[in-house]
């Protein structure tokens, strides 16, 4: 993932840029600062339970994938998709309990990665 990463920054030389979602992990923010001085890092830090809300009211169409959020986008008529009429379905990744867990999962692994780029980013 890396390489991948550096070829594209290489390809952008001279610009700025923005990575969302990377590194994920110490390894990788070590083997980005090997090659690349890091001059801003932003970490959105929502609290769970504002996550947790968001995520669980978000409800799909499955045969477009149009999406709804019962609270900013929510449907005409409710458990329906505003176009065809179908049925909404909830994905299991989006039911509350499923959340925390990966939530819970972020927390354990992002942790030590907050902490890294903090003593290294100035």
């Amino acid at each position: 993932m890396i390489e991948l990463i550096m070829a594209k920054m290489k390809e952008l030389s001279g610009g700025s840029w923005l990575l969302d979602g990377f590194p994920r992990t110490v390894i990788q923010a070590e083997k980005l600062g090997e090659r690349q001085q890091l001059d801003v890092v932003v970490n959105l830090d929502v609290p769970f339970e504002t996550i947790i809300d968001r995520i669980s009211k978000r409800w799909i169409h499955p045969a477009s994938g149009k999406t709804y959020n019962l609270d900013f986008n929510p449907p005409k008529v409710p458990g329906k998709d505003d176009d065809t009429g179908e049925d909404l379905v909830q994905r299991d990744d989006d039911k509350p309990e499923t959340v925390r867990q990966r939530l819970k999962q972020y927390e354990d692994m992002t942790k030590p990665l907050i902490d890294f780029i903090r003593n290294r980013v100035h």
